[in-house]
C-alpha cells in the first residue's frame, strides 16, 4: 500500500513523504510538507494545527487542511496535546473515540489495532516513526530537543513491548544540524550524563553549539539496541519552500507525521 500511497500523492501533485523503509507490508505511513492547503502568511499553506490542537487561531483553514489529508488516511488521526515531555499512550479501540473528542497529553503514542491513524505535528522538532519487522505494532513520536534528552524514543520502544533489535525506525523532517544553534542547557541535557555525545554538537562560540538533533537520536536509538534507522537528511530551516519551521518563522504552521497498520 505504501506504493499506491506515493503513486495517490504523486498523481494529487502533493510533494508530501511516503517514508523510505523496510516496514513490512501491513504497515503504512506519511509525513506531509507544507503544501497542499489552505492556510495563509507564514502558515501557507498545509497548517495542521497547533501542538495543543484545540487552541488554533486558524482553525477553520486547519480543518479544512485536515480534511484533505484525510483522503489519503483509513480514519481520522488520534492527535496528541504535545508537551515536549516524554510520555507515551497505547492507542485502542476502548479509548480511541475519548482521545479522538479530547487530545490526551503525551509526545508519542502507539497502536497494535489496524487502522487507528497515529499523528504528531512538528514544525523544526523531530518526528520519529517506530514499527515492528512482524508489522504488528507501530508507533510515532515527538523529539524536540527536551524530550529527546528526557527519553521520549526509549520510553516509545518500551511501549510497544518488542525487542528493540526488531524495531525499524524513520527520522522525519527535522532542523539540520548546521543550523541548530543551542546553549549550554541543550549540551547539558544530552551530555551530562552521556560525555560522548558532545560529537554532535559543533562548537560556535563560548557557550554556543550547533546540535545534530538526527546524530542525537539514533545514538540514543543504537543505545536502546535499535539498528534499523532511516531518514534525517532533511533541514526544515533551509528547505523554506517545503517545510515550515518555527526557528524561522515564529508564526509557523505545522507539519504532521503519520502511521497506521493496514485496515
Amino acid at each position: 500500500m505504501s506504493g499506491s500511497l506515493a503513486q495517490r500523492l504523486a498523481h494529487a501533485h502533493l510533494d508530501w513523504i511516503v517514508p523510505d523503509w523496510a516496514a513490512p507490508r501491513a504497515v503504512h505511513a506519511l509525513s506531509t510538507t507544507r503544501n497542499g492547503g489552505v492556510s495563509v502568511g507564514a502558515r501557507t499553506s498545509l497548517d495542521l494545527g497547533a501542538a495543543k490542537p484545540l487552541q488554533d487561531a486558524e482553525f477553520a483553514a486547519v480543518r479544512e487542511n485536515r480534511r484533505r489529508l484525510r483522503q489519503f488516511l483509513p480514519a481520522d488521526p488520534v492527535w496528541l496535546s504535545q508537551v515536549h515531555g516524554a510520555d507515551v499512550l497505547e492507542i485502542n479501540p476502548v479509548n480511541r473515540a475519548a482521545w479522538s473528542a479530547a487530545p490526551p497529553t503525551a509526545d508519542a503514542a502507539v497502536t497494535r489495532t489496524p487502522g487507528i491513524v497515529l499523528g504528531v505535528r512538528h514544525a523544526d522538532c523531530l518526528p520519529v516513526l517506530f514499527a515492528d519487522r512482524a508489522g504488528t505494532v507501530v508507533g510515532v513520536a515527538h523529539a524536540g530537543w527536551r524530550g529527546l534528552a528526557t527519553g521520549v524514543l526509549e520510553s516509545t520502544l518500551r511501549a510497544m513491548r518488542v525487542a528493540s533489535d526488531q524495531v525499524l525506525a524513520w527520522l522525519g523532517p527535522a532542523i539540520g544540524p548546521s543550523q541548530f544553534e543551542v546553549g549550554r542547557d541543550v549540551f547539558a541535557a544530552f551530555c551530562s550524563a552521556d560525555p560522548d555525545a558532545a560529537q554532535h554538537f559543533a562548537p560556535l562560540r563560548e557557550g554556543k553549539w550547533c546540535a545534530d538533533l538526527y546524530a542525537l537520536a539514533r545514538r540514543r536509538l543504537n543505545r536502546a539496541g535499535v539498528v534499523a534507522i532511516t531518514g534525517g537528511s532533511t533541514c526544515t530551516m533551509t528547505e523554506t519552500g517545503r517545510f515550515f519551521s518555527y526557528r524561522r518563522d515564529h508564526d509557523a504552521g505545522r507539519m504532521a507525521t503519520l502511521a497506521w497498520l493496514d485496515p
